[in-house]
């Protein structure tokens, strides 16, 4: 499979600042950190809200959940799939979401169309039954998880059961903090000259802070110039449920222990600027926590990669990240080991530094452009495994998808009395983008075949005329050349068009006069075809070759006696017959050094040179090359996987799997329809049926591309979802296809 495109379109969730969680600056740190990264991927959050009047929030927010809210989560789904996002980044933590165990998030994951990735932020050794059914459909929901600590990942596995090729391990991101002497900035606290010990974040008595105060008499006996900084606001709940109980408890135990003076609280959450000076500042970080089953502190993450010396209590993350001697650790609740640790690191200079080197190499594999980098990566793996597992498994039956009735309303909605326009968002025309003779010649044949199976009506014939009066209107009778784009304005943007789209004309107004039962309109592409057809004998691509090849047939269904168009037939025959020749080998049937886009359309105008004009060789180049294209797009499955056009298919490289276009599908019912009149082959016909099949959901997606209720097709099958645009091109391929299908079986039916 291909490498994965690079994700353009990212939706976080979780809490975000200004809410005071630690949860809140973890995810604002991740999507600054990628979009500062990755400046053309788009971030946007969805931030849970746990109070009514929500917070003012920056702009990276674009829509807010009500924590307690179920209808809130659906709602918020319902508007990542509006906004076409293409990866949801979700934060998980049990008490953030709503419902029992944070239930609420699954009707949120439920109804997403995009892969998920869940970072966890907590992975319990022992959940509650609420819990364990919240991870078990978790893991049903998400395509990927992250974890910050080899413990996380190893709890997933054996108390989860989560496959482990699922999991990432990706350490919390660090601020890029120099290696520095902490002198530097001790004088912005009024601490110069003192030895700093440091604890920050939001407070709460899980934090053990009332250890290092026990320890402070202890640590001044021997180190009296030692000051305990204590930075962060009190976490929100523990003040709705109790106000400052916590903090006057800390500030009194200090008073009673005498060391008042050298236990300095700042009562503030602080901003990064700010919190990297007291980082900085700092010569020995501490995490007294009281509970072993922490698998991630972004506090100990951060200190960590400043390069501070470290000392601890053994929880989950600690363990991890302070082995090899990154830092100490110390038993739980025990004020007399970490005033020994404390006064042994501050006496052993040498030592310290050591460790302090240890932490802040370490850490250069922590800080936040790497992590950045990583999710990223976890985000393709999770596009890639969403294909993956939605790729059908099951042996394609041999039996046809039944097809739809032909529905035109969307035909009507994207034509107005110029054209038809080129492009639309979801279903409704683009006019921006204008119109182009591509598309108003894809439009013109196909009102041609509908009127030949006498499925035309009064709107569909003045469809005709416009899209004939805009093929004329596109042809430039100085330079007998066709012009490819105008704007909405009706303003020609280009003096002349491709030669692939000055092909398609050819091939369209041919179609008409070898068809169409309107004689007027037949003589107008008379007019047109033998204006058009001198320049293609100067032209260099070979589709353009291949188009006018399939015009000239449609042409001398008409007028089989015209010498000049014969002899144009023969001349790019043999330009095409040439190409094959110098790129085939045995294992590349094929005329290029690269399949690029449109390509059954080059075997397909083989096959009918060789078959109207006898050449064995020439039918023969065309059949085998259909036969190797249509093997290299069945999947072992057996269902049809077009080249993509996400790189295409170079000789001896990788076949691009995405993004599939409707126009591959129809170039290969088309060829192989026209495969099989020529060989009476029912391989053919079945391999046709099998490639519209494609826009039915038979394809990796296992989802239709064909729109039931607009009767449009969207346009492109990407590698987690469809392009949800239903463009002309990716219409007129689906319209081409049906109506083509629906003539063979008349053609068929009317043969003795």
């Amino acid at each position: 499979m291909e490498n994965n495109p690079r994700t353009s379109h990212l939706a976080f969730v979780g809490d975000y600042v200004p809410r005071r969680c630690g949860i809140a600056t973890f995810t604002a740190d991740i999507c600054e950190a990628i979009a500062e990264a990755f400046p053309k991927t788009k971030c946007i959050v969805g931030s849970v809200n746990d109070r009514e009047q929500g917070y003012d929030y920056p702009g990276r927010v674009r829509f807010e959940i009500e924590e307690k809210e179920i209808a809130s989560y659906q709602r918020a789904a319902e508007f990542l799939n509006i906004n076409n996002v293409e990866v949801l980044s979700v934060q998980h933590e049990f008490g953030i979401y709503g419902g029992p165990a944070g239930s609420h998030l699954l009707a949120l994951l439920r109804d997403v169309r995009m892969p998920v990735v869940t970072t966890l932020h907590t992975v319990l050794q022992e959940p509650n039954p609420d819990q364990r059914s919240v991870m078990a459909e978790l893991d049903a929901l998400s395509n990927r998880f992250i974890v910050m600590a080899d413990r996380g990942r190893h709890l997933l596995e054996t108390v989860y059961g989560v496959a482990p090729a699922k999991i990432d391990l990706i350490p919390h991101g660090v601020i890029d903090i120099p290696f520095m002497d902490s002198n530097f900035y001790k004088d912005e606290f009024g601490v110069e000259g003192k030895t700093v010990l440091l604890t920050f974040g939001l407070l709460s008595p899980k934090k053990g802070i009332e250890l290092v105060i026990e320890a402070m008499p202890a640590i001044l006996e021997r180190h009296p110039d030692v000051v305990y900084i204590v930075l962060g606001a009190t976490h929100p709940n523990l003040i709705a449920a109790e106000g400052e109980k916590y903090r006057r408890k800390l500030e009194s135990l200090a008073a009673s222990l005498g060391v008042s003076e050298q236990v300095i609280f700042h009562d503030r959450f602080v901003a990064l600027e700010e919190l990297k000076a007291f980082i900085g500042g700092a010569d020995i970080y501490l995490t007294p926590y009281l509970n072993e089953a922490q698998i991630t502190s972004g506090t100990l993450a951060y200190a960590f990669g400043a390069g501070k010396a470290i000392i601890s209590t053994p929880y989950w993350h600690a363990l991890e990240l302070l082995a090899g001697e990154r830092g100490i650790l110390v038993p739980f609740a025990d004020a007399g080991a970490i005033a020994t640790s404390v006064n042994d690191i501050l006496s052993q200079p040498t030592r310290m530094t050591a460790m302090r080197k240890r932490a802040w190499k370490q850490g250069r594999d922590m800080i936040w452009p790497v992590v950045a980098a990583r999710y990223m990566e976890s985000f393709g793996r999770a596009r890639e495994s969403m294909s993956e597992v939605s790729i059908v498994v099951e042996t394609v039956p041999a039996i046809p998808l039944p097809m739809p009735e032909l529905k035109l309303d969307h035909l009507f909605t994207m034509s107005d009395h110029t054209g038809i326009f080129q492009h639309a968002i979801h279903n409704v025309p683009n006019f921006h983008e204008g119109y182009c003779t591509d598309d108003n010649a894809r439009a013109f044949i196909f009102t041609v075949l509908l009127d030949e199976l006498r499925l035309s009506s009064k709107e569909v014939e003045r469809l005709a005329s416009s899209y004939l009066a805009f093929l004329w209107y596109a042809f430039d009778n100085n330079i007998c050349r066709f012009r490819n784009f105008m704007s909405y304005s009706r303003q020609w943007l280009e003096l002349h068009g491709s030669e692939d789209s000055h092909a398609r004309a050819l091939w369209a107004v041919a179609t008409a006069l070898g068809r169409s039962k309107n004689v007027e309109h037949r003589n107008l592409c008379a007019l047109l075809f033998q204006r058009g057809l001198p320049p293609v004998a100067r032209f260099s691509s070979p589709r353009a070759w291949a188009f006018t090849l399939i015009a000239i047939h449609e042409y001398l269904r008409t007028l089989s006696g015209d010498r000049v168009v014969s002899q144009m037939r023969d001349t790019l025959t043999t330009m095409l017959l040439d190409l094959f020749r110098a790129n085939s080998s045995p294992d590349w049937q094929w005329f290029e050094r690269i399949a690029t886009y449109d390509n059954a359309k080059l075997s397909h105008a083989m096959i009918l040179s060789g078959y109207w004009t006898s050449q064995g060789e020439t039918l023969d180049i065309g059949l085998a090359s259909l036969r190797w294209l249509l093997d290299a797009q069945t999947t072992p499955d057996g269902h049809f996987a077009p080249i993509g056009c996400h790189g295409f298919w170079p000789r001896g490289g990788e076949r691009a799997r995405f993004d599939q276009q409707p126009l591959e599908a129809h170039a290969m019912i088309s060829a192989c329809l026209e495969a099989f009149f020529v060989t009476r082959d029912d391989f053919w016909r079945t391999a046709a049926r099998r490639c519209f099949d494609w826009f039915l959901g038979r394809n990796d997606l296992r989802q239709p591309l064909y729109d039931a209720s607009t009767g449009g097709c969207r346009d492109a099958l990407l590698q987690d979802h469809l392009n949800q645009n239903q463009g002309a091109e990716s219409s007129l391929a689906f319209y081409l296809s049906w109506v083509e299908l629906r003539r063979a079986e008349e053609r068929e039916r009317a043969t003795p």
